[in-house]
């Protein structure tokens, strides 16, 4: 993702996106481990990376804020991207991409003995595109009963021209 994409960059309508590599190690990790989820880090021991569980092993809190859902194809249902409620009122103008590169995961994350490790590349959303998104769920909606984002399919990385690691 260095910028050789075209200017339009793709789905704006989502706060989280996934590259085709990440969505197949996710189908790879998911036929191993069954239905996951996201929560990206927040620092301390395993940096910010987005870390990556079987659905349900992290307790989603009431102010934790679901980013978007994932949908990377084959039997794998839609997987949650969550974010801790203080780090989303910073990153409220981002949109977070995860990815794949070659290396170690996280030690909690479940793509760490693969040789493969999950990143999340950003890009700041248009203003323009920012007024138009509704605001995101939290931890107390879903539990509430209210029904989950519309999951997004993977995106094309060459696409992603304004996009960043996050480091």
């Amino acid at each position: 993702m260095t910028g050789t994409g075209a200017t339009q960059g793709p789905g704006w309508e989502s706060r989280a996106l996934v590259t085709e590599a990440a969505a197949a190690l996710l189908r790879s990790l998911h036929a191993d481990h069954g239905p996951l989820m996201f929560h990206q880090s927040g620092g301390c021991c395993d940096g910010s990376a987005p870390m990556c569980y079987p659905d349900g092993d992290f307790i989603v809190g009431d102010r934790d804020v679901l980013l978007g859902r994932l949908d990377v194809g084959g039997e794998v249902p839609p997987i949650p991207v969550w974010i801790s409620g203080s780090q989303y009122a910073a990153w409220r103008h981002t949109q977070l991409i995860i990815d794949v590169v070659p290396g170690r995961g996280a030690g909690f994350s479940l793509e760490a003995p693969t040789g493969q490790r999950f990143l999340t590349r950003s890009r700041v959303i248009p203003p323009e595109r920012l007024d138009d998104l509704t605001e995101p769920l939290t931890g107390a909606d879903i539990e509430n009963g209210a029904a989950p984002p519309a999951a997004y399919p993977p995106i094309d990385p060459t696409r992603l021209d304004e996009s960043c690691p996050l480091t």
